[in-house]
């Protein structure tokens, strides 16, 4: 027997236990962890910004997934994945664009997500593939060897390391088979799905199962885009439900309040994505911090009580975005009163880094450094969070955002570009 010979035997014993497996055992081998139930997209575009104790509120959410549709770029992505790295969050990779990979990205991330556009024209569901993997084959997989070996093998084995690269990059990644039901979306316009692409109940389970059993989808992803479903989304869930046994079900869209939440839960979703209203409460935080400053003494030791009571006097803590991210965290108790804990939490930690930057005249990295360490602003309320890690998490936020109020280099802290509180 040749050794092609045997490669094909072996390939083929791989594929016939790997499918028993799944359809006549029942065992899950999906790599997408089962127990998941909320994920939050966080986008590095810099108009997408973070609320300065983004720790506490990712704390409660499963997993983040990181990829946007506009302004996104290398090194704003890999900005976001350093601030997440200990932030106490499984945080993955959903890119936009091939070229937002990177040799760090993908250290960096429990995995890559490639969506496909199951509604979409062919460009969406394969030309965008094909872009990736061309790619990874010519430049990533190429420079991560040359990075970690010092010297480059391509040219020794006639370009097979790109491929070798490509191919495990591919088997590694999980797929995200999309059905985009909100044409008046970015998702949309860059997947091209219009009105006559919209599917029925029956079309959207037909294409599940195309997905499940030829593409081999991890994920399906039923995608609203801002628009929250209603009983369109219930209907189609169902049928998808019903369809699949081995993808996830994930919705995505509008999702801003428990109710509707539990709505796609009880339909068949496994998991509900929430993104726009994380952002918000960044805007939100900030807001409240311009306002704090009239109330409180920055850098002034203020009971959390009283700031907390104060956040409940401000603003209707259940209107919130605060409140409505918990919210859609079904199994989270007390979304409304965690809300206003952690909105004071950020109105505490704003005050005392602007304390400090009142103290300081065109400081050194090396002079905010040592300030912030001496006690790093919002350390107490991470550490509900972070636990030993709280320290260093907040010391980082606090020198990014002094960094960036006296333009100085970050030299490693990026949360002035990305956290919403401004001093």
């Amino acid at each position: 027997m040749s050794l092609g010979e045997l490669a094909t035997r072996f390939e083929s014993l791989a594929a016939t236990a790997s499918i028993g497996g799944r359809r006549l055992l029942g065992l899950d081998t999906n790599p997408v962890p089962a127990e998941w139930s909320h994920v939050t997209k966080v986008d590095p575009e810099g108009e997408k910004q973070l609320p300065v104790v983004y720790p506490l509120y990712l704390s409660q959410t499963s997993a983040v997934s990181v990829g946007g549709s506009q302004d996104v770029t290398q090194e704003n992505t890999e900005e976001t994945f350093d601030l997440l790295t200990d932030a106490g969050v499984t945080a993955f990779h959903e890119p936009s664009a091939a070229a937002h990979v990177t040799e760090q990205t993908r250290d960096q991330a429990a995995f890559i997500a490639i969506p496909e556009v199951l509604n979409g024209d062919s460009q969406s569901l394969v030309g965008t593939l094909g872009e990736g993997i061309e790619y990874v084959r010519k430049d990533l997989g190429p420079e991560m060897v040359e990075g970690k070996l010092g010297v480059s093998l391509d040219g020794l084995l006639d370009g097979r390391i790109g491929d070798l690269a490509a191919a495990w990059l591919m088997e590694e990644a999980v797929f995200e088979a999309y059905i985009i039901m909100n044409t008046d979306s970015a998702a949309a316009r860059e997947a091209n799905v219009t009105e006559a692409d919209l599917l029925t109940p029956r079309e959207a389970k037909q294409r599940a199962l195309a997905a499940e059993y030829h593409l081999e989808s991890e994920l399906i992803y039923l995608e609203y885009s801002g628009t929250f479903g209603g009983e369109e989304a219930v209907e189609i869930l169902e049928e998808i439900d019903d369809a699949v046994s081995w993808a996830r079900v994930w919705y995505g869209g509008g999702l801003d309040s428990r109710e509707n939440a539990q709505a796609v839960l009880d339909a068949g979703a496994d998991v509900v994505v929430v993104g726009n209203v994380f952002h918000e409460i960044a805007d939100l935080e900030a807001d409240l911090a311009d306002q704090a400053l009239e109330e409180f003494d920055p850098g002034a030791d203020v009971d959390r009580e009283r700031i907390e009571d104060w956040v409940g006097e401000t603003v209707d803590v259940g209107e919130t975005s605060a409140a409505r991210y918990l919210s859609t965290i079904t199994d989270l108790p007390e979304p409304e009163d965690r809300a206003q804990r952690y909105l004071a939490a950020g109105v505490e930690t704003a005050l005392a880094i602007e304390g400090i930057a009142v103290d300081l005249t065109d400081p050194t990295m090396a002079e905010i450094r040592d300030v912030v360490g001496e006690s790093p602003p919002g350390e107490t309320a991470l550490a509900e969070a972070l636990d030993g890690e709280a320290g260093a998490v907040a010391e980082r936020i606090a020198v990014g955002l002094l960094a960036d109020r006296f333009d100085l280099a970050t030299e490693g802290s990026v949360a002035g570009s990305h956290v919403g509180v401004t001093l």
